[in-house]
């Protein structure tokens, strides 16, 4: 079993998957995290494995998850595979009693993630924090704590925009929900603390200028397990960047984030803000936080964000999701009970 290291050393994490998302991470523990330091990287690709780590000198390359754990190069992971790795890598973790930060999904399906969450409530400790790192965004905390204190009355509706501005080559319908749409899912369950009750995804007039095999835009109607409602508007081929913003309407006032935020310029006889291009950019401070929250908390031997049951949880709203869209209506949310473990 791993045991945590001490307030003094760095923590040493190993990031397993060197694509997009994990050479990001090794540049970002590298160079902006405090207290740890990029021991290994892992990736069936070698080429890929060297050029993330050459980001961070004396990083070791692997390429496989189990020999880097007979070897100890490691206190903790950053898993950032593709979803369908998921599972096997997480209970290779889970045995070996090591922490990890595993970037959504969980895994792609709720009966894969459940059998997880099983595992780890089984071990006996929460090792696993799923990247949903929207929470650790400025915005969505504030707005959290406006929610929680009460100052303007009970929530009564959550309204969010999430538009990107094109999809990649091999993008399919069910990615709406569970490459975006999931962020959604998480997003509501962390401002209300309410299990989602039922999804409904609806689609009316398309873009002419997305992929034809995918209708976009989509808008889906979340309700909660009180009845709060919150609706999403998801529109894939924006063309003009990427942008998320939610606006909470309370009995008192209303409260938006994600808005014009960003650099305004003037020139020409126009003003505009800038729209970012990508979730990394939009999202890069969150990041940061988050990781750097991470990091901090496996040091006291404990999680910073959200758990295994939470990515469970956000697979079973995407199956719901995914259903109404192939099928009409609202579809309900299959939730296995919630372990007290997750209390």
């Amino acid at each position: 079993m791993q045991t945590s290291p001490s307030r003094q050393e760095d923590l040493r994490v190993a990031v397993v998957g060197a694509g997009r998302m994990g050479a990001d991470h090794v540049e970002r523990l590298a160079h902006r995290v405090q207290r740890s330091r990029v021991s290994a990287v892992v990736d069936v690709d070698a080429g890929r494995a060297a050029q993330a780590a050459s980001a961070a000198p004396g990083a070791e390359t692997f390429s496989g998850l189990a020999p880097l754990l007979e070897t100890g190069a490691a206190d903790a992971v950053l898993l950032a595979t593709p979803g369908f790795l998921h599972e096997e890598a997480l209970l290779q973790l889970i045995e070996a009693g090591m922490p990890v930060l595993c970037e959504k999904p969980l895994t792609p399906d709720a009966a894969s993630a459940l059998r997880v969450v099983q595992a780890e409530a089984a071990f006996g400790r929460q090792l696993i924090q799923v990247g949903f790192m929207r929470r650790f965004d400025a915005g969505y905390r504030r707005l959290k704590e406006v929610i929680d204190s009460g100052q303007l009355g009970e929530l009564l509706m959550l309204h969010h925009q999430h538009r990107n501005p094109n999809t990649p080559p091999g993008f399919t319908e069910e990615m709406v929900i569970n490459d975006s749409v999931v962020h959604e899912f998480d997003a509501v369950r962390f401002f209300t603390g309410e299990e989602i009750r039922s999804v409904q995804v609806r689609v009316g007039r398309r873009t002419s200028l997305g992929d034809p095999a995918v209708r976009d835009p989509q808008h889906v109607v979340i309700e909660t397990s009180s009845g709060l409602l919150a609706e999403v508007e998801m529109f894939c081929s924006a063309q003009l960047g990427y942008q998320v913003a939610t606006q909470a309407t309370f009995e008192r006032g209303v409260v938006a984030i994600g808005g014009e935020d960003g650099l305004r310029i003037t020139e020409a006889g126009h003003t505009g803000y800038e729209v970012p291009v990508g979730f990394v950019t939009r999202f890069r401070a969150a990041y940061d936080v988050e990781i750097q929250d991470w990091v901090d908390a496996v040091h006291a031997g404990a999680i910073a964000g959200p758990s295994a049951w939470d990515g469970y949880a956000t697979a079973a709203c995407c199956e719901a999701g995914v259903a109404s869209q192939r099928h009409g209506g609202a579809v309900d949310v299959a939730l296995a009970e919630r372990p007290a473990f997750y209390a």
